[in-house]
């Protein structure tokens, strides 16, 4: 691998040229907002360079949006803490350090915080079925939601929990779970419903309103 610099957009920015097999040359720029250049080994230094002059202005659009998807990216909550995020290729270990995480790639801390939001939600749902009666077996899934929280199905039995709710705090995790868990006696959301609700959450709206400024 061959490493080099150039101004960019009026900013220094780091080149990787990765030499593969491949027929064709592709531009991208890593988590570290660093150009990385994959060529046949055949093609020049020189020539890679002259290709990105004349590409210079979609190389500058790569970048900015580069730079704004990283911007987006720099930091991130859990459990009701915010986090800066540090992200570099030398990092072994995923490490939290007063407020800063420090991990390798997005990817690892998207794994980490996956695995986390099963081991959470399946703590918190085992302490709600503790006090909770009449609760049927169901199957659990987690996914990404854009409009709701939590889903219960109780024609299926399952209850579908979004993944997002591991930004909150567990109390705001207990009040969805909850919520699901009490549509198994109550199908809609009557007064009945809510009495239900308010007897194993009795601050309820309070974590209503949390999640609908949210």
């Amino acid at each position: 691998m061959e490493e080099l610099e150039i101004i960019l957009n009026g900013e220094m920015v780091k080149i990787k040229i990765i030499r593969k097999n491949n027929k064709n040359i592709y531009f991208r720029f890593n988590e570290q907002n660093e150009l990385v250049v994959t060529v046949h080994p055949r093609i020049s230094t020189k020539k890679v360079l002259k290709l990105m002059k004349e590409n210079e202005k979609s190389l500058v659009k790569m970048y900015l949006r580069s730079k704004s998807k990283q911007d987006r990216e720099d930091e991130t909550r859990i459990l009701g803490l915010k986090y800066d995020v540090k992200i570099n290729e030398s990092y072994r270990n995923i490490t939290f350090d007063e407020g800063t995480i420090y991990v390798n790639s997005r990817s690892t801390l998207d794994k980490y915080i996956s695995n986390l939001t099963k081991q959470i939600f399946s703590e918190e749902i085992n302490k709600i079925l503790a006090i909770m009666p009449n609760i049927p077996e169901f199957t659990l899934r987690v996914r990404k939601m854009k409009s709701r929280w939590g889903v219960c199905n109780y024609v299926k039995k399952t209850v579908t929990l979004n993944s997002e709710l591991i930004k909150y705090e567990r109390s705001i995790i207990d009040y969805v779970i909850v919520h699901e868990f009490s549509h198994f006696t109550y199908h809609d959301h009557s007064s009945s419903f809510w009495t239900l609700v308010s007897t194993y959450y009795p601050d309820y709206k309070k974590a209503r309103k949390e999640l609908r400024e949210n």
